[in-house]
This record gives structure tokens, sequence and C-alpha cells, in this order.
């Protein structure tokens, strides 16, 4: 049986290092700073034999519920309401706070199990700090340094204490097969979500976008620019297709990049991109294709992901003629990705949200469609009947055979009598004729020219 444990404590004492250390992988930003984390992040965590669901949040403030830190505070309220069990962290080198005996009063009043932790607790600097949590009356403090690993078996056996019927071996559970997921693709459905990032500049509204796809306020929001740090996964089915949606930090000019903590964010979310199989970059109806826009979606072209373009809040600017003027420059200034799907949305007011989903799904299955070899010689033939590549130093070029060797996105093999003298415009040339030709909009396409061995050439 499956549980979820929310880590729960005031900003800085290690909660994100414990959540990286029992998910196995980096996810969650750190820094020495307090309060990096805004965010409540889940993940898979594996703790010995024990599989469970463990939720990262922002560190406990008091503040007005207004503010930024007071809806972080919701956030945390809202994890600490779901979870079956909660760990609450101290700093054992510091000791306990002021702040430490309120929030804690706030987690015994939830009558949820607790789980008291001492982080850093290693060498002889913690020991003090660890018999000081005894004051808490959350019982026995669990003695654990995140950053090194020492103390997870006593954390194990804590979490067996507490939650004695979720930690119960299950016989079942080891032989229930995969039935489902062949029955789904027996009937061409995809096996698991697609994979969607979604990228933009600050305050293009990206958070409150997956939020109304969510139906709920699942991730941070506010009118402040670059709320958002962590790159955060959700899973969302909308109109029967599977999302697996990332949030991400807004993304802006390289230069205007000074502080660590916001090259973090940056360096998180282009990682999310590489991970994704469809983006949507959400552009800004208001301020529409500002080069930063563009930077991303040729960031997006070059890492080989099909794209979608969201103008968000367009329910605030004048409908006449925006999608076509839209299209055209589009199409303008980025032939790389020439006829990619452009949605009007409304995240606030949930406009639009069912086109996008849709334009998600057919770029996903344009992103991994394959076409057959006679088809595309017969394409070949075609075109270099109509328009032959020009001759180099009074020398044709032969282009002979040409193949897709994978798919995601379409990648395609040309082979040639002389690879080198083949212009760029005319490369240019075949690449728009496989797009229009086999219906490849919103996708970059790889074309590589390989020269046959001559057996002459010794």
């Amino acid at each position: 049986m499956t549980f979820s444990l929310a880590i729960v404590g005031r900003p800085n004492v290690g909660k994100s290092t414990l959540f990286n250390r029992l998910v196995g992988k980096k996810l969650a930003l750190v820094d020495d700073r307090p309060g990096v984390t805004r965010d409540r992040r889940e993940g898979d965590a594996r703790l010995g034999d024990l599989s469970f669901r463990i939720v990262d949040t922002a560190g406990l403030e008091e503040a007005d519920a207004a503010t930024l830190e007071g809806r972080m505070r919701a956030q945390t309220e809202a994890a600490i309401g779901h979870a079956d069990a909660i760990l609450f962290m101290i700093d054992a080198r510091i000791g306990l706070t002021p702040t430490d005996r309120a929030f804690a009063e706030l987690v015994r009043k939830s009558g949820k199990p607790v789980i008291l932790l001492a982080n850093k607790s290693e060498g002889r600097g913690g020991e003090a700090g660890t018999m000081e949590a005894f004051a808490l009356g959350l019982g026995t403090p669990v003695p654990l340094s995140a950053e090194h690993g020492e103390g997870l078996g006593d954390l194990y056996d804590a979490i067996c204490d507490a939650l004695p019927e979720q930690t119960r071996p299950d016989p079942e559970e080891e032989e229930e097969e995969d039935a489902p997921a062949e029955e789904d693709a027996a009937e061409g459905k995809p096996r698991r979500p697609i994979k969607v990032a979604v990228l933009g500049r600050p305050n293009a509204g990206k958070s409150t976008l997956i939020n109304r796809l969510l139906g709920e306020d699942r991730l941070l929001t506010g009118p402040e620019a670059g709320i958002t740090r962590d790159s955060i996964s959700v899973e969302v089915t909308y109109a029967g297709v599977k999302l697996e949606v990332f949030d991400t930090a807004g993304l802006r000019k390289r230069a205007r990049i000074e502080d660590k903590l916001e090259k973090l964010s940056a360096a998180d979310a282009l990682r999310a991109m590489k991970f994704a199989e469809v983006v949507v970059l959400l552009v800004d109806a208001t301020h529409p294709f500002e080069e930063q826009d563009l930077r991303i979606a040729d960031l997006v072209a070059r890492e080989g992901r099909a794209l979608v373009i969201g103008y968000n809040k367009a329910d605030l600017v004048a409908r006449g003629g925006l999608a076509t003027r839209l299209r055209e420059e589009a199409d303008r200034l980025l032939p790389q990705v020439k006829g990619l799907p452009i949605v009007p949305v409304s995240g606030l007011m949930g406009h639009g949200l069912d086109k996008l989903v849709g334009a998600i799904s057919a770029a996903h299955k344009v992103w991994n469609k394959r076409i057959a070899t006679n088809p595309l010689n017969r394409f070949l033939q075609q075109v270099t009947d109509t328009h032959p590549p020009p001759a180099v130093s009074g020398r044709r070029v032969k282009l002979s055979y040409i193949t897709q060797p994978k798919a995601r996105p379409p990648s395609f093999v040309l082979f040639c009598s002389r690879a080198d003298a083949v212009p760029e415009s005319y490369i240019r040339y075949l690449v728009n004729g496989l797009r229009e030709s086999f219906d490849l909009p919103g996708v970059p396409i790889r074309l590589t020219l390989r020269q046959k061995d001559n057996p002459y050439a010794e």
C-alpha cells in the first residue's frame, strides 16, 4: 500500500536536501540561503523496501495571507492536509527557535502522525540540538544528516512505527501485471502521459495556465514576476489526453541574469525542456514575439522538440486580425518550425484550453511520425526532376536515395555523390518539401547528407 509524506519546517533546515536524497535525484534546487523552495514538489521516493510519495514544501513563515510568503504557507498547509504523515524537520546545529515551537503546534493540530527529524546532527555540534528537540512534545527526534545520508536507517524505523498499516508488505501487489498498459497500446493510445514543458518569459502566466488545466491552485501564482523557481511536474488528464506538465521558471536574457539562484532556476527550466516531448511556448499576447520569445523557440527547435505556441492573455487584446498576423510573423521569424500550432488561450479565464491540449496531442503525433522509404524516394525523384541541385565547379551532384532512420523528431538521411557540395539553400528546399509533402508542421526536421564511398578512390 502506497502512502505520502510531507517534509515541513522553517526555511533553510534542509528539507529539499532530504527530498533529493530520498528521491535519488537532484530534482529540488538547494542553496545556502533560506526560502529557495516556493512551490510544493512531489516525487517517488524509496527507502529500503518502502516506496512512497514524498512532498517537499516551502519553509513555514508567519506572514499575511495576501503576501507571497502567505501564499507559500497556504501551499504547505495544503500539503500537510493531503499527506498520510508529516516529517517535521529542525536544524540540530541551531537548536529550537520560537518559529519551530509555533509551527510544531500547527503540525500537532493537524492530527497526522508526526516524525520529528533533527537534521545536520553529524558531529558534536548537533547533539545538543537533538536533545533539545524533546521539548517540542512530538516524540523522540530522529538524528540524521540529509546531506551525508546518515540516520536513514532510524528514519526507516520511524516511518514503519508511524504508519504500520501502510508499511506492511502486501504480497498481492507483487503479482499485479501491466495489463492496462498493454490494452492502451493495442488501442493505439499512448502508454504513458505526454511530457509537456511550459516555457516563456517571466510573468507570462505559465503557472496560472497549469492551475486552470488541473482545476485547482496547485502551483504558486501572483502578480510578482519570477515566483516559480523549481521545475514542478504535475500529471493531468484533460479532454481524455494524459499529460505530464512541467511548470518552469521564466527565462530572461542571459546577460540580465546575475543572481546565482536565478541561474539555477533557468538551468532547471532548460533541463525540463530537454526531457519533454512537446514544448508549449507561452507568449504574452499584449507583447507578442519579443526577441526572447524567438530565442526560446529557436532553442527548442535546436533541441529537437515539438513546439506549440500559446499566446496567453488573449482576452486582453482585440481579436481583429490577431491570429492571422501572428501566423504570418511565426512563419517568417521561425522558418525552422514552419506551420507550428498557434493557440489563443487565457489561463486566468480558462479559454482555449481544449484547443491547446488538442494542439499538443497533434504535435506529439507529428513528432513521432514515420514515413515509409518508397514514398520518400518518390518524393526525391519528383523534387529533383522539378528542381535539380545546382552543379558545383561544372560537376553535377547526384541525389540517389533517402530514408528515415528515426523519429522524435523526424530525421532523414540523404545519400548523394558530393555531400559537401550541396548548398545550404537546396537543403532548406528539400526540408520544406518534406514538411509540405508529408504534413510535418511545427516540428524540427533533421536532414543529414551522407556520401557513398567511391570504390575507385584509391
